[in-house]
């Protein structure tokens, strides 16, 4: 304890780290407080409250409850996130957008500004389906064509505020300003969800309570590994002479392949999949028992047919996102013009078929752990766990706040190292310093 509070007192002591934390609260207390502000000519009272299962769960606790509040800012920062996932799929596709991202700030500098005004058109198209199914109309004080108008010109306008807050936090205090909003919109439900917990389990079962408290502590921590675990291909670079003395390179360098490359975005994909199976059968529902069934039980997430669907198209989301995220082609061109090679394979082709076949071997355990981090929710909720507090225990949520707290925490590291560096060279103490250098 006496460690911790030494290493607060050195984070608050440095003058820049400080303002950037202290930034990053004020632009996150502003983020908050637009959650509570209800949209003009709503009345609150009369709003249902969102279920914590399905896809419309799934985007209330990115946001916060802002979306079952009616809020301004009820869409968040999502239609940024889907834009920005079309962009991405798009510099895949086609050559065009391939050329734009390679042509280095300026190419990046344009993919930014087509997403933010793509952000624009899905918030318009997400604000006015939001508006029509899920307000009720004994909720609208005012004429509701004319509410829907000017309330997705309003949904437009908040959207683009939170995009506006994260880029502000990503620039001005710790930084993955985007990624930390989402983290707010979680971390807010967990009080209310705890004490929820609490109150259900009552004095009876208090042991209970204490028991899910030490098992969400080691789900934690097998999260935090998942996220943390990877494979490091050694890279030996040759030497190279500098003038008629120097030599540089010579050293061992590793590249890491993480266990998990493709973070949360094969639960997102398959979540937002999940609604089409029970919506198809819920049609036919009333012609077919068969298919009423189907609705039954896609309709609740703690089915077996449910989490099964839903763990299978993570494992297949999970190769798709990770093989259009690393290039093992692209990465040994890299390390080929660099004068890298892996001990013992040859480079260029042997070398792209070495990473693809490390690369699809850890893959695969990646991918079952995920789905089972998936799926923990589920299985948390058949022991009796409410479902708000169930959420905590795996799934999107816990991967967001695992991912989200370790990169914050770096950053900070990164500054306290930083400053120890400079106050070591300025007493003139270090000689010399070597390390192992991570690609």
């Amino acid at each position: 304890m006496n460690k911790l509070i030494i290493t607060f007192k050195h984070i608050f002591s440095i003058e820049e780290l400080r303002g950037r934390i202290l930034n990053t609260l004020l632009f996150i207390a502003f983020f908050r407080l637009g959650s509570y502000v209800v949209l003009p000519g709503v009345d609150a009272t009369k709003l249902t409250q969102a279920g914590d299962g399905g896809l419309f769960g799934l985007l209330n606790m990115f946001s916060g409850g802002a979306l079952s509040n009616a809020s301004v800012f009820a869409l968040g920062i999502m239609p940024y996130i889907s834009a920005s996932i079309a962009i991405q799929l798009l510099t895949i596709a086609l050559p065009y957008f391939q050329k734009m991202q390679k042509d280095g700030e300026s190419g990046r500098k344009k993919l930014n500004q087509i997403t933010r005004y793509l952000t624009i058109f899905v918030t318009a198209a997400q604000g006015f389906t939001y508006l029509q199914v899920t307000i009720p109309s004994e909720a609208i004080m005012v004429d509701p064509w004319f509410f829907r108008l000017y309330g997705v010109a309003i949904l437009i306008g908040g959207t683009m505020l939170c995009m506006w807050l994260g880029e502000k936090i990503t620039d001005k205090g710790i930084g993955n300003g985007i990624s930390m909003l989402i983290m707010i919109g979680i971390v807010s439900r967990f009080p209310s969800s705890i004490l929820q917990e609490a109150g259900s389990r009552g004095m009876s079962g208090a042991l209970m309570f204490v028991i899910e408290i030490i098992a969400l502590f080691f789900v934690v921590m097998g999260a935090i590994m998942v996220t943390q675990a990877v494979r490091r291909i050694p890279v030996q670079y040759a030497k190279q002479v500098a003038g008629s003395k120097m030599s540089v390179g010579g050293e061992r360098q590793y590249i890491p392949l993480k266990l998990n490359a493709s973070g949360v975005m094969p639960i997102i994909f398959a979540q937002a999949l999940m609604f089409i199976p029970g919506l198809v059968a819920q049609s036919f529902a009333e012609k077919s028992e068969f298919a009423s069934s189907v609705a039954q039980a896609f309709g609740d997430f703690t089915t077996w047919q449910y989490n099964a669907l839903f763990a299978s198209l993570i494992i297949v989301f999970t190769f798709f996102y990770t093989a259009i995220s690393i290039n093992p082609t692209q990465i040994s061109d890299d390390m080929k013009r660099g004068g890298g090679f892996v001990p013992g394979v040859k480079p260029g082709e042997d070398t792209s078929s070495f990473i693809a076949n490390i690369l699809d071997r850890i893959t695969l355990p990646g991918a079952f752990m995920l789905s089972a981090i998936a799926i923990l929710p589920a299985v948390a909720n058949l022991f009796g766990v409410t479902r708000g507090f169930a959420s905590f225990f795996g799934g999107t949520s816990l991967l967001i706040l695992v991912g989200v707290v370790l990169d914050t925490l770096q950053q900070i590291e990164s500054y306290l190292l930083m400053r120890k560096y400079e106050g070591l060279m300025q007493s003139g103490r270090v000689k010399g310093r070597s390390e192992v250098i991570t690609r």
